[in-house]
């Protein structure tokens, strides 16, 4: 009896495929058409994103509805911008779990990021928002930015209200502690920016994977929260190539974006499991506790985690303003009769 020739052979899982089994895969975009092809668990949203999906033709009846739906909550114009921005990031939202079966990370106003209350409120607001449109709190996910104003708050929204939460640009190891020890849902710790920082500020130029400082960071996090038992879970975020990605395999979540997704279903090398509960046990990191001098002396510590973290904040800020420039743009124009 003959062997199968070499074209019959059951062709090789996709390191896609094969990270799936390891690793809770999230899209990172506003893009529909991107979530459907690939079949992530989880997405996640950010301003940057939205802007880029708001600007594409196939989503201006989002955009249009959230103008009509900020127009008729009244107001001053800056108030009715704020409502229709607000509706814009739950439309998308509400559009991409039609998609996956599992939640969505809406994110609050970065420029919010020293404002605990203000982000409390903020929260609160989606989560009412997404009520109305027939989706529980159990699907969503309110993205924070990892200052200690925000790791407080998401503490809040958690013990108080039940609303899950993700604290985002996360660089040091101090808002990590943190944020596993505020008891939120998930932690996402920024790969990329954090090789970034290390490709401008150091000699090094190129890192291999097992050596790559974001990846070692996210490593250390994950270890970290499964040797001394804490509930919040991490996702690895902003990545660069799918050699960082790979090298995060086992990680509880890893958030993707299209085009790095793409690659990997098309990668049919072999990934392995990296990261797991039995290594991470077996670690030699020892357990610290964080007040809020402690945390900002830590962190303070960490220069690349300062300058990052600051920088996205600004970033993420930045674009929301370009939004509500968008929005404004329109509501003056429906107003003006154009």
């Amino acid at each position: 009896m003959s062997s199968a020739s070499p074209d019959k052979r059951p062709k090789m899982e996709s390191a896609l495929e094969q990270l799936k089994k390891h690793t809770v895969v999230v899209a990172d975009t506003g893009d529909f058409k991107a979530i459907d092809e690939y079949k992530p668990q989880d997405a996640t949203t950010n301003p940057s994103l939205l802007l880029a999906a708001a600007k594409m033709p196939s989503y201006q009846h989002l955009l249009d509805d959230a103008i009509n739906y900020g127009m008729a909550k009244g107001g001053s114009v800056e108030e009715q911008i704020e409502n229709a921005m607000d509706k814009l990031f739950v439309h998308f939202g509400v559009e991409i779990l039609k998609q996956l079966p599992g939640r969505v990370s809406t994110e609050v106003d970065a420029r919010l990021s020293y404002d605990k209350d203000g982000m409390v409120a903020k929260a609160l607001k989606f989560i009412n928002m997404y009520k109305e449109a027939g989706i529980s709190k159990e699907r969503v996910l309110i993205k924070l930015s990892s200052t200690w104003e925000g790791i407080q708050a998401g503490r809040e929204l958690e013990e108080k209200h039940g609303v899950h939460c993700n604290m985002t640009l996360l660089f040091s190891f101090a808002q990590a502690v943190a944020c596993a020890e505020a008891k939120v849902t998930l932690a996402s710790a920024f790969v990329g920016r954090i090789f970034d920082w290390y490709k401008e500020n150091t000699d090094r130029k190129s890192f291999e994977p097992h050596e790559d400082p974001g990846v070692l960071s996210v490593t250390k996090i994950y270890n970290y929260y499964k040797k001394f038992g804490y509930s919040t879970v991490v996702m690895g975020a902003s990545f660069r190539n799918t050699g960082q990605v790979k090298a995060l395999a086992g990680c509880d979540l890893l958030t993707i974006s299209p085009s790095l997704l793409s690659e990997l279903s098309q990668d049919h090398s072999t990934v392995v499991e990296t990261l797991n509960v039995e290594k991470a046990k077996a670690s030699d990191l020892e357990k610290v506790h964080l007040d809020e001098k402690t945390f900002r002396w830590e962190h303070n510590e960490d220069r690349m985690a300062v300058e990052k973290l600051s920088d996205g904040i600004r970033k993420f800020a930045a674009d929301a303003i370009k939004l509500e420039a968008m929005i404004k743009e329109k509501i003056l124009d429906v107003k003006n009769g154009k």
